[in-house]
Order: structure tokens, then sequence, then C-alpha cells
């Protein structure tokens, strides 16, 4: 959850590092801080966000070529100055940040206290580097094999970096659970949570395994396993451009991202769908297809906005494949003990690749004999690389913490799996495949046109900003629209907002329904658009005030609805994609609305790297 930053080479360690925390302030914003060695080792942190540390830091010594830095999601204590990262051993000669958790803090934590430490914080990552030190001091030992000895004791998931004044152009780094990416430059390397901070210095990258341990120096990388033996580092070229994790004149990230949806989608498609040939190329998923088509069932696994792609997908896969689809929570499938078979095709959703939950999950399963297949947007996550095969969604960087291009690249991605799967087992037939190829292919001008809504939308948003609650409505593929809808609000308004399929209001939530309570009903053209038109007209009976998402032209529902926004038409198995984005805009316009920092809503992180 946490963004981690490091540097050690020829330059200024803390304007790097500074300009890194400010590209991860995505994982996190409620503390931070920065260590820096020069001959002795400078600690600076505090609550609140990376600019907030910055104004605090004017006129301060901040010089030094070795350093790292920390922007925190608070899981053990409260956001603090004491709590924030990097964190100090008690002979003042070690610092550390850390991005995980530290399950067995507590025992670890006792041990000292009996042994004569004294904590100054809640934190785990102080307990873990105070363990680290009293090995290193009980067995005379370096810091790398105290940081190896210490690791093998400890359960969780972590990725730390340490400095110690001893080694004053040094980083040692480890990761389990956690992500860590390595820059190589010349003579000097970056460390990072992602890629990010390191884009406009190098192309050039390392991704760390779990269980592996780096020494990093400005002109020398080393990764060794647990075991102390050597690993040959395999370097990667970032296909990432600077531009990407820019605003580009948009206000905000999350607009940014709304609006290069037909563009991402397109990027999706691209060299995979194609048309005139009346083709889908996926290597990924063609190398694995015979089995695809054999299996019993198919198990999505996803977190929060994921979960709703594989939702979608559910409907897709059913409907075009005609194999059993079930999608679960990555954290209830994880500790459920489920039934796998050998055979299984499980599919794992995430915008980042890492997330913890996801990732575990997957492994469980892949131990079990399924077959994993990932469909994620960042390379070289762990996912991507836990996965037997899979496919990327090439979405590019998301930087707003509420996901928004990641969602539609994951349907436009899932879908072309189910059209090349069941083109392949014969379960559609040609005319309906040619058909959704060409559905396919439209989205993006689809999506182009109803972005351009956003002034309607806008208006909407002030109209209905101070409502206290939303109630969103869909069946059949809409219904997990609707649940993304209600989701998005929830996280950029901080209004409570519920996603029911609609045929379920009568089941209790239409006892919420009054003048007050804006419905939003997505009513685009599909099989059950009679049905919806009967909820619709339940609502008004109530006098609910109903905002209709609605096909163009769909005279007959819009007269019967307080607010309509209509998109273009499209099938119904392609339709969410385009749904979706008006639901985007209204959460993005009501949080700017309420003046909220829609980027960063509260208590949220991007990327959930821990449970």
């Amino acid at each position: 959850m946490c963004g981690i930053v490091g540097y050690t080479g020829p330059k200024e360690a803390y304007p790097v590092i500074i300009k890194g925390l400010k590209r991860l302030e995505y994982r996190g914003y409620d503390s931070t801080g920065v260590a820096l060695l020069d001959g002795s080792l400078k600690v600076y942190k505090k609550k609140g966000r990376v600019a907030e540390l910055e104004d605090a830091l004017v006129g301060k010594d901040l010089h030094g070529h070795t350093g790292i830095g920390h922007t925190r999601w608070a899981t053990h204590g409260e956001p603090s100055d004491v709590n924030a990262h990097p964190h100090q051993s008690s002979s003042g000669k070690l610092a550390m940040i850390h991005n995980g958790i530290i399950e067995n803090y507590v025992q670890l934590k006792q041990d000292l206290i009996n042994k004569g430490y004294r904590f100054k914080s809640e934190t785990d990552t102080e307990v873990l580097l105070n363990f680290i030190e009293e090995i290193k001091n009980n067995n005379h030992c370096s810091l790398e094999e105290a940081v190896r000895v210490a690791l093998k004791r400890v359960t969780g998931a972590y990725v730390i970096l340490l400095l110690n004044t001893e080694e004053p152009d040094t980083i040692i780094a480890a990761r389990k659970g956690s992500p860590l990416v390595i820059g190589i430059g010349k003579n000097e390397h970056f460390l990072g949570s992602d890629a990010s901070p390191m884009l406009e210095y190098t192309k050039e990258v390392v991704y760390v395994n779990d269980y592996e341990l780096a020494i990093v120096k400005p002109d020398e990388l080393i990764l060794k396993n647990l075991g102390n033996e050597k690993i040959t580092p395999y370097v990667q070229k970032l296909d990432i451009e600077l531009a990407a994790i820019e605003k580009g004149g948009y206000d905000h990230f999350m607009l940014k991202e709304i609006f290069e949806q037909p563009q991402t989608i397109f990027d999706c498609l691209r060299g995979r769908l194609d048309t005139i040939g009346e083709t889908i190329t996926m290597s990924g998923i063609q190398q694995y297809a015979d089995q695809i088509m054999k299996a019993n069932r198919i198990v999505m696994i996803a977190c929060g906005t994921s979960w709703h792609a594989g939702l979608v997908a559910e409907y897709i896969f059913e409907e075009l494949c005609r194999i059993n689809v079930e999608v679960e929570y990555a954290s209830e499938f994880r500790y459920r003990n489920p039934v796998i078979h050998p055979g299984d095709v499980i599919i794992a959703i995430s915008q980042s690749g890492e997330t913890a939950d996801t990732l575990v999950a997957i492994e469980n399963a892949k131990a079990q004999g399924a077959i994993i297949l990932g469909v994620v947007n960042v390379v070289g996550s762990s996912i991507a690389r836990t996965s037997h095969g899979g496919a990327y969604t090439h979405a590019g960087p998301e930087i707003g913490v509420a996901s928004t291009k990641a969602f539609t690249a994951q349907l436009a991605v899932l879908t072309m799996i189910a059209l090349k799967i069941a083109h392949n087992k014969g379960t559609i037939d040609q005319e309906r495949y040619v058909h959704l190829l060409n559905e396919l292919s439209e989205v993006p001008s689809k999506v182009a046109t109803a972005l351009k809504l956003k002034d309607q939308i806008r208006i909407l948003a002030e109209k209905y900003k101070d409502a206290r609650d939303f109630l969103y409505l869909g069946r059949g593929y809409n219904f997990p629209v609707a649940l993304e809808g209600a989701l998005k609000l929830k996280e950029i308004s901080y209004i409570h907002a519920e996603g029911y399929p609609a045929a379920e209001m009568k089941h209790g939530p239409i006892a919420l329904v009054d003048k007050d309570l804006p419905v939003v009903v997505v009513a685009t053209k599909d099989a059950y658009h009679h049905k919806v038109v009967s909820n619709i007209q339940e609502i008004k009976a109530r006098k609910g005030k109903v905002i209709a998402v609605i096909s163009e032209g769909d005279s007959a529902t819009a007269a019967m609805c307080d607010d309509v926004i209509m998109v273009p038409e499209a099938d119904e198995i392609v339709a969410p994609m385009i749904s979706v984005v008006p639901l985007q805009l209204l959460a993005y316009y009501i949080g700017v609305a309420k003046d909220y920092d829609v980027d960063k809503p509260r208590n949220l992180a991007k990327s959930v790297t821990v449970e």
C-alpha cells in the first residue's frame, strides 16, 4: 500500500526521492519521510502529504548521495510524525522504510522489550528494524546477513529498504509479497514500488522476486536469495513514457484517465482484434485454449473494481462459451479452503498485478493444479509472473486511486478471451461472432461519444451533490455496472451508495425510496429493458428521483425519468464499457463539487499489497 523510493549514485538523492514520492503518493498519503546519508544519517518525516514534508524541509541540510523515502498508508499506528517512516534503530545507525505487515511483530516486540529496547512508535516496522539490529550486534555479522536471518523468522508481507551509516553508499532491500523495482542507470541505481520514480532517468529495470535480497551500490547490483545464493538479475526494458504519468493539462488524474479510455480500449484491442480477417490473436491465451474449452468451470478472482469486471465477464463467458463461471472475492477465496480440481481455470484480474489477496489466492490454486491466467495492467507484476498465461490490458499507468480506465480495459480483454474461446469451441455461430467483433471494435468511438456528455453530467452533479444516499440499479449485464457506479461514488464523494440488481429492489431497498433519494438506473437497451422500465415506474410511484442511463433514441424511457444520460446503443455484451463512463463522470464531478481531492480519496490507496 505504501510507496517507497531509494537512490544511490552521483546525484543529490533528495530531489530524486521527493519527486519519486510525489509520483507514488497514490499508494498512500497520510504521512511521509526521507532518510539521507552524508557521513551522518539524517531522517526527516511528517504527518501529511509529500508537499507538506517538502515545505517543512526548506532550509534543512538535505545533502547526500544515498537516500530512501516513504509515503505511508497506515496499518500499525495512526498517522503521526512519530509513526511516519523512515524509522531509526535504537543505535541511530540504521534507517528503514517498509511496505507491508509483519504479522508476528507483537512477539518480536515483547522479546526486544525484555532485552531492554524501548520503542518510540506503534509500528511493526520499528520492531523489525530493531530485531535486525539486535541480530547484527549479537552475531557480529554484516547488515546483509542480519537481514537474511531476520526475514527467515518473520511472517507477513514486506518490502524493506535499509540504510547503514557504516556503508554510506549502499541500500539493502528485500521483498516478499509487496512490489519492488530497481532501475539501472550509469553508476547509479533507483528503487521504487513501481517504475514511475525512475522513468526520466532509465528504461532498464529489474523486478525483484519474493524472498530475494538486493545489495544496491552506485556501480553494483547484487541479488541473492535468503539462502545467500547469488541470482543473475533479469533486466527488462520499460515501455512507458514520462507523459503517461503526468496530468497533461487535466485538473486531476482521474479525469485524465476517464478521457483516455477511447485510446486505452483501442490500445487493448490493437494487434489482437482483426475485424477484416475475423480473428482474435492472443498468444498468452491461445496456448491454453484447449484447457479452457475443456474446463468444467472458470473461477475469476479479484477485488474491488476488478471484481465488478469479473461479474460482467461471468455473464459473457457463460452466454458465449457455455462454461460455468464463479466470481470470487480474493480475500474470501484464499481463506475459505475452496474446492479446486486439476484443470480448473483461474482468471486473476488486477490492475496493479500486486493485489496481495489475489496473489495468494492464485498461488494456492496453482499448487492444487489449476491453470492460472492473469488479466493485469502492469508488465512484470507479481501476478503476471505467477500466472501460466493471460493478457495485459495495455491501459498505461493509472494514477488516480479510483480505477476507471483499468476497468474498461479489463472488460475489453475478458470479452476478447470469451469470444476467442467461444469461436474455437463452436458455441456461437459465425454471424454472431462477426457481429460481436464489429461491436467490440466500435467501443472506443462510442466511449468518445459518451465523453461528450461531460458538461451535462457536471450540471447533474451540482444538482445531486448534497444527497446523503444514492441507489444504483441494473439488470443482467448492467447490474455489475450499477455496482461499479455506486463504488465510484462512495470512493470519490463519500456519499453512501448501494448497487443492487433491479429485481431485488422489491426485496428491501425499495423501503429507502422517497422524494429525497436519487436512484441511478442503468437502463440501456437489452433483453431485460422492459423489466427495468417497470422498476423505474415503481420508483416514480414512490416519488423517488430517477437518473437513467439509457440508449440514444429511447424517448419512451426518458419521459419517465427526472434526468437522463443517453449513450450510444451497443450490443448488451459490450455495452458495460460504454454505460459505465457517465457513472465515472458523475462520481468525479460530485467529488469535485464537494471540493474533495478526487485523486486521493480518504483512507484509500491504489494498490492493496497487504491484507
